[in-house]
């Protein structure tokens, strides 16, 4: 379940990134593929960053303050239920308006630009922090690069698209991954709480 779990967050959290990358690869449809690679490694480097924070800032906090544990479910449901409601209604928002999204807004990717776009699409990332907050660190470690694994893997399937295809799938992208946060966080709600 620990890798099954891993993978499916990987997948959750990877969409933005995917959406991303499905822009990046519209604006530059001439991309090499060590740039393809750079840009695919960036979003796995700050998808595996971010829980790895989070999980050290739990770690730190629980050692203090043990009395904190029973309420990590708690923590888990509400940040991941928010960060998939709301990537939900953008995803869906996004579906029903016209209008172009700012990745596409022309210009090359700079390093700086890519930096900004791997902070901002791992941000939500900080949160799995909870979820994993009973991981020793090894695990935690697993887990993050499993998640940087998947996300890689996506980014590259995107930056594929999106130099082939177009961004049609891009706001869809994003509804599937508001879904497995979702599920996500009831499945560690449910295991942390009843059983």
């Amino acid at each position: 379940m620990f890798f099954i779990n891993s993978i499916l967050l990987g997948i959750g959290l990877a969409m933005d990134a995917f959406s991303v990358s499905i822009a990046n690869g519209l604006a530059e449809p001439e991309m090499k593929n060590g740039k393809m690679n750079l840009i695919a490694g960036t979003f796995g480097f700050f998808q595996a960053l971010m829980p790895m924070i989070g999980w050290a800032c739990v770690c730190f906090l629980v050692t203090f303050f043990k009395a904190f544990e029973k309420f990590i479910p708690w923590c888990a449901l509400i940040l991941l239920l928010f960060i998939g409601g709301k990537m939900l209604i953008e995803s869906m928002k996004a579906l029903h308006s016209d209008e172009k999204s700012e990745e596409n807004a022309g210009g090359t990717l700079t390093m700086g630009v890519l930096i900004v776009q791997g902070i901002a699409t791992a941000i939500d990332a900080l949160s799995v922090g909870f979820t994993i907050a009973d991981y020793g660190f090894i695990m935690a470690l697993v887990c993050s690069l499993i998640i940087a694994v998947v996300t890689y893997a996506i980014c590259m399937a995107g930056l594929k698209l999106g130099k082939s295809f177009g961004n049609k799938l891009s706001d869809k992208a994003g509804i599937l991954g508001g879904c497995i946060l979702i599920f996500i966080g009831v499945e560690i709600f449910v295991k942390g709480v009843f059983l």
